[in-house]
């Protein structure tokens, strides 16, 4: 059984499954929340079929710093690293 994480977590079972794959805190809660409320678009979670400009907003979003130099395949590797 998931523990309970509280109601800003919406699906305890898949949150717990990210957490130990390795994702953050944030991006575990984001994923969670986004399926639980039937949300989650797989297609947009593919950060290749993303413009440049949506990668620059999301590395922004989540304070990436020096993002403003880097191309496309930068921004994707640093927001899978983040």
């Amino acid at each position: 059984m998931a523990k309970d994480h509280g109601p800003t977590i919406k699906d305890d079972k898949l949150y717990e499954d990210l957490r130990k794959d390795g994702a953050s805190k944030e991006k575990a809660a984001r994923i969670a929340n986004a399926k639980a409320a039937g949300t989650l678009n797989h297609e947009s979670t593919h950060l290749e079929n993303r413009s440049k400009d949506e990668l620059y907003d999301e590395a922004k979003a989540i304070g990436i710093e020096g993002r403003s130099t880097m191309d496309k395949d930068e921004l994707i590797d640093s927001i899978r690293d983040h």
